[in-house]
């Protein structure tokens, strides 16, 4: 007889481990690991996932009691190693099998079983449904066609076409009741729509000079050494890791093009992630001139249909590099033998919903399973990979580093000054100190580029009544609004709820607590540093990247081409603009406040603060020209901020490290933070409070602590209220399980609870 174990579907059920059911012998040669499968469950059907096969019954099980699977409704996904993969996340990160299986499933599946008149059932996903095999793409020749002003229809349908085709069950989804517009400029030769497998999508190309990787003449030291331990690892194949720390510009991305090229030499695939969806122009620019179609493309940008389209070119084997976000890593890539993670400092990498995994270290453990490679690249390595590459290992794997100390451009490194804002405030005053104002006039005046970070979107972090003292804040959430000049509203950037508003000296500008006119604006946002570039630069092209100007498909791209098309343009954004950017011809950086993440109540505050002035340095003198960086900051004797002036991040590692030790947090230790929350708040303090005193109860006593309850320093989001608890455990300690265990049976009521292991975000 065999058995299979079924991760069962069940959203009402937080189930950690797989059930046993017998295979019929009528269904021996469908039922596989990674297949969809229905089976009994209670008194009704239920959906499940096979995650392994055995002839022998669990210690425990009665045969007797054994229910046999009913049907096959989708072939395999995933393998054995695939599900080994997700068993490993659901028990390392407390969460339910099922969220972890999904990771592996095709993009767009969220399968529901459906019953049929006939009796037989049949699987439907919820985004694509089934599979439609019409497509709709603009007609050769079609492109002259221009629609009327007032064919607002036709216009939305074909800028729907203008990144290529497109499922006509998407169309018909996305833009309802374009059938008779469809029709109509179908007769017109306009639109085609056509049967079949349509090409792989492939996203529009890019005109920014950055996205080509030419072959070159030669090596930097510092390449070639990074390169023969990356080759040592890939023989191997034992699952090693390698850290290559190089300073921004030396040479990274030829270092992962060239480790990627042998691994692929060996029949072997590969995965390459980046930490923002605004470096993949660039990033998939320079992998596909280096290895054409064999680049597949995932990241949450994509339509389903196209991240759908992209999976199932990996999984044919027609891509055999894939690059992208997090999700990238649970593609189905043929006999992985590399995974690469660009910027593995990044807190991106932390999924912040269920199951909170973190990319690096499901990476290390998928990489141990399938005998491949991990390469981890950054400027800033995070100080977790820096401790174990000092200890040589970690969980069994071997750990390793090495340092490009020089950019492959022969370019110096940027001059670097800081300017102390402290006592500098005058009424009318600019954000900008005159050093660097006058550095963007010069800059601006010899024609070459600059790039101004702050790290806020928006006008100003909020308005002031100057009278009271009163601060509007979200009535939803305990935050306070963020002022949005342009559209003249008060936006929260945890709810997303907005108010119209203006602020003093417009005549209805009115204080809500006491109705006095003198509200004001006195923070700094992306939308006011681009506004006083605009002042002071009344001719200069400027761009600005944020949450708001990059929200629409394809604008990121669309950015950055502008910024590489204009000469002399400024470049003002948050921390998007910081890191993986490549434009010789910017020769200034200004960061307008270095002190905006350095003040949050967060241990890695500081850490965070030194890797973004870190790597926005970096996006100057990268050309023929040298580069000049000014920091602005009320703070700059801080190590976070005072190392980056003097090029010293030794220092700054120590110094953090030693502090971390001292107080017991991350790299030392392991960190979970389990937050409840809901409407009731004397519902959410009793469950947290429940809780709590079950950690300290079964915690050991050696290397454990239990911090809080609390309440969350944001106290209420979205009308929920929230309280957390924090517990510290040893390197090592199967964290994940026993939290899991603990908090069963809590929560209800109205009351969610969220369990964050090994968290970054504490707030």
């Amino acid at each position: 007889m065999t058995i299979a174990s079924v991760v069962l579907d069940i959203k009402t059920r937080s189930l950690l481990s797989a059930y046993s059911y017998s295979v019929p012998c009528e269904l021996a040669g469908e039922v596989e690991v990674g297949a969809t499968v229905l089976v009994p469950f209670g008194n009704r059907p239920a959906v499940g996932y096979v995650v392994g096969l055995s002839s022998m019954l669990a210690e425990g099980i009665d045969e007797t009691k054994l229910r046999a699977i009913e049907k096959v409704l989708a072939p395999s996904a995933f393998d054995e190693t695939a599900a080994e993969l997700a068993l490993w996340i659901a028990r390392e990160y407390a969460c339910p099998a099922v969220a972890a299986v999904r990771l592996f499933l095709p993009p767009g599946s969220l399968p529901k079983a459906r019953r049929l008149a006939d009796g037989s059932w049949e699987l439907t996903s919820k985004h694509l449904g089934k599979l439609e095999n019409r497509w709709v793409r603009r007609a050769p020749g079609g492109e002259a066609f221009t629609p009327r002003a007032d064919a607002y229809r036709q216009r939305e349908l074909l800028e729907a076409l203008s990144r290529g085709p497109l499922p006509l069950s998407e169309l018909k989804a996305t833009l309802p009741g374009v059938a008779p517009t469809l029709r109509v400029l179908e007769k017109r030769g306009v639109v085609e729509v056509f049967e079949g497998e349509p090409e792989l999508v492939r996203p529009e190309g890019t005109t920014l000079g950055s996205a080509e990787a030419p072959v070159p003449d030669r090596l930097t030291r510092g390449q070639e050494a990074a390169l023969a331990m990356i080759s040592r690892a890939l023989g191997r194949g034992d699952g090693t890791v390698v850290l290559v720390d190089g300073v921004t510009g030396s040479g990274k991305t030829e270092v992962y093009l060239e480790t990627i090229e042998a691994a692929l030499s060996l029949g072997r695939g590969a995965i390459v992630l980046v930490p923002e969806i605004s470096l993949t122009p660039q990033t998939l620019g320079r992998f596909r001139s280096r290895f054409g179609d064999e680049v597949a493309l995932m990241h949450s940008r994509l339509t389903p249909a196209e991240r759908r389209q992209q999976w199932m070119a990996v999984c044919s084997g027609k891509a055999r590099v894939v690059v992208g976000a997090r999700s990238a890593l649970f593609c189905p890539v043929a006999d992985l033998g590399l995974v690469v993670i660009d910027e593995e400092h990044e807190f991106t990498y932390k999924q912040e919903q269920a199951p909170r995994y973190h990319a690096r270290e499901v990476a290390a453990k998928l990489v141990r399973l399938r005998g491949a490679s991990l390469v981890l690249g950054s400027a800033t390595p995070s100080l977790e990979s820096l401790k174990r590459c000092r200890e040589g290992e970690f969980l069994g794997a071997r750990w390793e580093r090495v340092r490009m100390p020089e950019r492959a451009t022969g370019a110096l490194l940027p001059e670097v000054s800081l300017v102390d804002l402290r006592g500098t405030h005058t009424e009318g005053s600019t954000v900008f100190s005159p050093e660097l104002a006058d550095a963007l006039r010069e800059t601006h005046a010899r024609g070459e580029k600059s790039v101004l970070l702050i790290n806020r979107r928006g006008f100003s972090p909020f308005l002031i009544c100057e009278d009271c003292g009163c601060v509007p804040e979200c009535p939803h959430c305990s935050s306070s609004l963020t002022y949005h000049a342009r559209r003249h509203e008060l936006v929260c950037h945890s709810c997303g709820s907005i108010w119209p508003i203006k602020p003093w000296p417009d005549p209805t500008s009115l204080c809500p607590h006491c109705g006095s006119r003198y509200l004001r604006a006195p923070g700094v946002g992306t939308e006011r540093v681009e506004g006083e570039v605009r002042q002071l630069l009344p001719d200069a092209e400027v761009i600005r990247m944020d949450a708001d100007t990059t929200s629409g498909a394809g604008a990121h791209q669309r950015l950055l081409e502008r910024f590489d098309a204009s000469r002399g343009a400024v470049l003002v954004g948050t921390q998007m603009i910081a890191k993986g950017l490549d434009f010789p011809e910017v020769t200034l950086v200004g960061v307008v406040n270095a002190d905006t993440s350095l003040k949050l109540p967060d241990f890695r505050s500081a850490e965070r603060t030194f890797d973004l002035l870190e790597q926005v340095t970096g996006r100057a003198g990268r050309g023929s020209k040298p580069g000049r960086v000014i920091i602005q900051s009320y703070w700059s004797t801080h190590p976070a901020v005072a190392c980056v002036a003097r090029k010293d991040r030794d220092a700054f590692v120590e110094s953090e490290l030693a502090l971390r030790r001292e107080a017991g947090y991350p790299p030392f230790v392991r960190l979970a933070n389990i937050t409840a929350s809901g409407v009731d708040e004397a519902r959410v303090k009793a469950t947290i409070s429940e809780l709590g005193a079950r950690l300290r109860d079964a915690a050991p006593r050696a290397g454990w602590q239990v911090v809080g309850p609390a309440e969350c320093l944001r106290a209420k989001v979205r009308d929920r209220f929230r309280h957390h608890v924090i517990v510290k455990a040893p390197l090592g300690a199967e964290l994940g399980e026993r939290l899991f265990s603990l908090a069963r049976g809590l929560g209800g009521s109205g009351v969610s609870l969220a369990i964050d292991v090994d968290a970054y975000e504490v707030l």
